[in-house]
């Protein structure tokens, strides 16, 4: 039983760290670049015009946010690995952010493409940021198909935090938890949205991609907040 414990109270700490640095993660790497794109595209002035200094400045946000990102997840997995030792049910949600991690690996290698050849993506997309990826794709392809790849597995990683902080809320009953894991799943169904949306149309889909930002933002408070309650109920008196 105290073995149980130990692992539970490391895990719940853990827990609580892989949410706070997946909170920055997703201010730097998905909140401000999308509110400079919306600045650009609807009150373009000043900083906010599409130059070589936004998409630089974009893409090193960008990849400040994987950075933080990437270590949310290992410390995602280094919680779920301390729970799987009271609960064997925690070992798929270890493995895929293992997957995760790899993914944004491959995402911090196709950010640093970007930043090294702004100026050229600049002159291709002729000041549209929409045009952006497909700019990537004929200049970069390799970068771009990196990016592909680490967004996969990046998503995995993500299925891998839902299935962990479920198992966690139930665990712990803590339904900050549980919570966080249904604003993650959410989420993760968003981010598929604008690849299904290639192939079928789907009304309304800018407004499903602008809640993106808001529930990356409300998962991993859920789940620090979660985790901060766990850890003091399980302290000793």
């Amino acid at each position: 039983m105290a073995a149980i414990r130990v692992a539970d109270v490391k895990g719940a700490g853990r827990l609580g760290i892989g949410a706070g640095l997946g909170f920055a993660g997703a201010i730097a790497a998905i909140v401000l670049p999308l509110l400079f794109l919306f600045i650009v595209a609807d009150f373009p002035q000043g900083f906010f015009t599409f130059s070589s200094s936004l998409v630089e400045i974009t893409s090193i946000l960008v990849l400040a946010g994987a950075i933080l990102l990437l270590l949310s997840l290992l410390f995602y997995r280094r919680s779920f690995a301390s729970l799987r030792k009271a609960d064997p049910r925690f070992y798929a949600a270890s493995i895929l952010c293992i997957v995760g991690s790899i993914g944004f690996l491959l995402l911090l290698i196709a950010s640093a493409v970007v930043v090294g050849n702004a100026s050229s993506l600049l002159a291709c997309a002729h000041g549209k940021p929409t045009h952006a990826l497909s700019c990537l794709e004929s200049g970069q392809p390799l970068g771009a198909l990196t990016g592909l790849i680490g967004f996969f597995l990046g998503w995995l990683g993500g299925l891998g935090i839902v299935i962990g902080l479920g198992l966690a809320g139930g665990r712990f009953r803590a339904g900050a938890l549980t919570g966080a894991a249904i604003v993650y799943a959410i989420l993760l169904l968003f981010l598929i949205v604008p690849f299904v949306g290639l192939y079928v149309t789907l009304p309304g889909l800018g407004d499903l991609i602008l809640l993106a930002p808001l529930l990356a933002i409300i998962g991993p408070a859920l789940a620090l907040s979660g985790s901060v309650r766990t850890t003091r109920r399980m302290a000793p008196a």
